[in-house]
């Protein structure tokens, strides 16, 4: 099937482009970002060499909703979102953190616990927990924002404002909008029979000195989701919980050897296994926004993104 994993466009006024690890970010006149969600699958810092069908649009249309759903409690970059792979918004200078928070032990603080470790990002977890298990409270866990090609690394609010990576002034706002973020998120999976369990956030200030939410929200790629239903049964068996994230893809590549690191090989995905991927990521958006996904074309992906985008930009 065709996939969108990379682009080489050249749009109005284009001054330069951002290649993330799945997203391309397109500068227009230092005004508007055309940011386009690319099919491109990265697990533990690391991009796959296959891209997954539908992962863009799905991505890129769970994260605008959520936007759209979310602008009330914290303002967001987005002005539009003319192509189903694409969003655009006004540029912003990022903040160089991603705000983690943490609702149960899972994932990399489940990975830290197993090892002996109490305390992540400064932040104490209680004793005698197991993977899976509901903090008293959420907790923050923000990471440094990676350059390219390199590893997000665990860092403590003493040490982001200690090294000057962020004002205490706004760290304080980004901690705010975190918690009400998560909290929306929360409520709104609930909703759906889901319980949000982590997820990250990146936030930027425009020129005009506006902190707001950047990037993704409430994606499978920055969230991990379990069914609701069950839960605590499974949880009391000590059974594996069903999710919804990006974290089953993690469980595959560790099993077949592979963790990101050095001299490791990425394992073989099959196209059978890319069609798995592909209809997990279309449950999740089905999941959380309560509706049917609908297919966007991809007869010819780049030349619809390059269509809908100069159409958008020339009015």
């Amino acid at each position: 099937m065709n996939t969108i994993t990379t682009t080489n466009f050249n749009f109005p006024n284009q001054k330069s482009v951002y290649r993330g690890k799945v997203r391309e970010v397109y500068n227009i006149n230092d005004e508007l970002l055309v940011m386009i969600a690319t099919d491109r699958l990265s697990a533990f810092d690391v991009v796959m060499p296959k891209g997954i069908p539908y992962k863009g649009q799905i991505l890129n249309q769970i994260a605008t909703k959520f936007m759209e759903l979310t602008q009330d409690i914290v303002p967001n970059w987005l002005i539009a979102t003319p192509d189903p792979n694409v969003a655009i918004g006004h540029l912003c200078e990022p903040f160089k953190v991603e705000m983690v928070i943490r609702g149960y032990l899972s994932g990399h603080a489940a990975r830290e616990y197993a090892l002996g470790k109490r305390i992540i990002c400064g932040v104490a977890m209680e004793e005698g927990l197991k993977e899976n298990d509901k903090f008293e409270t959420p907790i923050i866990t923000p990471t440094t924002k990676a350059e390219n090609g390199s590893h997000d690394e665990d860092i403590s609010r003493e040490a982001i404002l200690a090294k000057g990576i962020v004002s205490e002034e706004d760290y304080l706002v980004l901690e705010k909008y975190t918690r009400d973020l998560y909290q929306r998120g929360t409520e709104i999976a609930a909703n759906r029979g889901l319980i949000l369990v982590d997820t990250k956030y990146e936030f930027g200030k425009t020129k005009d000195g506006v902190i707001v939410l950047i990037d993704e929200i409430h994606t499978p790629d920055s969230s991990r989701y379990f069914y609701a239903e069950g839960y605590q049964d499974r949880q009391d068996k000590g059974e594996e919980q069903k999710q919804l994230s990006k974290e089953f893809v993690r469980r595959w590549l560790i099993e077949n050897g592979f963790q990101g690191k050095e001299g490791q090989q990425i394992p073989n995905m099959t196209d059978k296994y890319i069609e798995t991927v592909s209809e997990r990521y279309i449950e999740l958006y089905e999941k959380i926004l309560g509706e049917e996904f609908v297919k966007a074309d991809i007869s010819n992906i780049n030349e619809r993104i390059e269509q809908n985008v100069f159409q958008f930009l020339k009015s």
